[in-house]
C-alpha cells in the first residue's frame, strides 16, 4: 500500500465534498477541498498536491476547461469525478490530460483504490512520513499514535492527539485557527465555534499547563496557536 497522499478535492456540492473528504481522510490521505476551479488553480500552483480529484460541474468554469488549465501548470495525476457518463466526453477528457474517470455515485473505497492505482502508474515517489516529534520533554510518535511527557504516556483522545501532532509537526510556527479546523477536523464548515478551544483546554490540562500559564501550547490572539519548548516560550 502506498503511503499517505496529498489529495486536492475539487467539488462544489458541499454535502458530497464533505463526505468524500472524510472518507479519504479516514483512509489516511491528506485532503484539501475547494469548491471552484479558480481555487483549485490557486491551490495547485501554491502547493502541488500528489493528485487532484476534479468534478466537472463547477460554478465558475466548466470542468473540461478547468482540466486544460490545470494541465497548463501541473503534471500531477487528475481523476475526473462526475455524474456525466457520455463515452465521447470521457474520451475527450482523457485525451485532454485526465488520468482516470469515475462516474458518480461511487464509494470512498472505490475512489481510494483508483487513487492508489493512478499514483502507482504515475510512479509517485514515496514520501518520508515523520514518525516522531521531540520538543523538549514532549515526544509525539505519529506512527504509533503515542505521546509522552517527561517519559510518562499521555492519555489523549483521538482528536487531542491529532491536534497535538499537527502542532508538534510545526514547532514554533503560528498555526491559524482556520487551518486547524480544515486539517485536523476536516470540516471547514465548522467555522469559528468552540471546538478548538475545548480540545485545547483538555490538552493543556493533560500537559500540566493552562492558557494563563502555558508551557508548550501558546495562544496568539486573533491568529492561532503555536507549540514551543518551555524554555523558548
Amino acid at each position: 500500500m502506498l503511503p499517505m497522499a496529498s489529495v486536492l478535492l475539487v467539488e462544489d456540492d458541499h454535502v458530497v465534498r464533505g463526505a468524500m473528504l472524510r472518507s479519504l481522510a479516514d483512509r489516511g490521505h491528506a485532503v484539501h477541498a475547494v469548491g471552484t476551479a479558480l481555487d483549485a488553480l490557486r491551490r495547485v500552483a501554491a502547493e502541488s498536491p500528489d493528485l487532484v480529484v476534479l468534478d466537472l460541474g463547477l460554478p465558475d468554469l466548466d470542468g473540461g476547461d478547468a482540466l486544460r488549465m490545470l494541465r497548463g501548470i501541473t503534471d500531477v495525476p487528475i481523476i475526473i469525478a462526475t455524474a456525466r457518463d457520455d463515452e465521447h466526453a470521457i474520451v475527450r477528457l482523457l485525451r485532454a490530460g485526465a488520468d482516470d474517470y469515475m462516474v458518480k455515485p461511487f464509494t470512498g473505497a472505490h475512489l481510494d483504490a483508483r487513487i492508489t492505482s493512478v499514483l502507482r502508474r504515475a510512479g509517485r515517489p514515496n514520501r518520508p512520513t515523520p514518525t516522531t516529534y521531540v520538543i523538549d520533554g514532549l515526544t509525539v510518535d505519529v506512527g504509533q499514535r503515542i505521546a509522552t511527557l517527561d517519559g510518562s504516556e499521555l492519555h489523549l483522545t483521538r482528536k487531542e492527539f491529532d491536534l497535538l501532532a499537527y502542532l508538534a509537526g510545526r514547532p514554533g510556527q503560528v498555526v491559524p485557527r482556520r487551518e486547524l479546523l480544515e486539517e485536523v477536523w476536516r470540516q471547514p464548515s465548522l467555522g469559528e465555534d468552540q471546538t478548538i478551544d475545548v480540545h485545547l483546554y483538555w490538552l493543556r490540562r493533560k500537559l500540566g499547563e493552562t492558557a494563563a500559564k502555558p508551557r508548550y501550547l501558546h495562544t496568539v490572539r486573533g491568529v492561532g496557536f503555536r507549540l514551543v519548548a518551555p524554555a523558548s516560550g
